[in-house]
Order: C-alpha cells, then structure tokens, then sequence
C-alpha cells in the first residue's frame, strides 16, 4: 500500500517531504514508539490522534483516518535508522523537538514507560539529529503541563 512512499523515503538522498508525506510519517513514528513495548494502548492511540489534530488542525475522523494509515505504513516500513534519516532530513531541527515531545506525549500516556519505550525514543532522538540534553527537556515540558 505504501511501497511508493517507503521507497521514495528511503532514497540515499530523499526529497523534502510533502505536506501530507511528513504528517503520515512523523504520526508513523509515534505509532513505532507506541508499539516498541508490544502494549499499544488505547490511551496511547487516543494520544496519537490528539497530537495529530493539535499539530495538524484535524478534526476527529481525519486524525483517526491519519492514525490508522501510520500504523499500516508502521508495519511495512523498514528499520528505524533507515526511517528517522529521513524524517531527520526533511523535517528542520526545531519541528524535530516537537516531534520529540509529541514522542514523548506517546510514551507518558498509559501511565508507564517501559525499557523498551525508552530505549527507541532514546534511538529515535539521536537518529533524527536531537540532543539527550534537548530529549529529557522535552519530556520535562510534557510531563510539566502549563
């Protein structure tokens, strides 16, 4: 289903994301998060959905509909360096500690963080370019609501 999409995201050098390529693959990436401890809660997916209508302006059926097209294109994609490089190239370094708090939004929302939840955002940020120093703030900003 996303062949064309995975393969034009791997490319050696990938063109900018469109739009719509970036939304699909940064929601994608919190669902590989969400599922890194083989518990994909409902709270989770609930988050999920949140943060794509906050970040995208979606109403409910289109942050489910975006929801349920990132857990596909999840399953198919390749490995996680491959993944992030790519995010890591097409998204600017700004958007990208959002998208680390958007991760960590993910991993918070059931309640737990598991070792292995840890360890992929711990992978995660490193691969799309994000600092630990800048990781563990961004998870002080999200476990510290306004």
């Amino acid at each position: 289903m996303f062949a064309d999409f995975l393969k034009r995201l791997t490319m050696p050098q990938p063109a900018p994301l469109a739009d719509t390529d970036a939304r699909l693959a940064l929601t994608a990436l919190l669902v590989r998060v969400a599922r890194a401890d083989n518990d994909y809660a409902e709270a989770e997916a609930q988050m999920i959905e949140q943060i794509a209508s906050a970040r995208y302006g979606l109403g409910p059926q289109d942050a489910a509909s975006l929801r349920l097209d990132a857990e596909t294109l999840e399953t198919e994609a390749p490995d996680t360096v491959r993944f992030t490089r790519a995010i890591k190239d097409a998204v600017p370094y700004d958007e990208r500690l959002g998208v680390i708090e958007a991760l960590w939004q993910v991993v918070l929302a059931d309640g737990t963080r598991s070792d292995e939840e840890d360890a992929l955002l711990r992978l995660t940020a490193s691969l799309i370019g994000v600092t630990d120093t800048d990781s563990a703030m961004a998870r002080k900003r999200v476990q510290t609501p306004n």
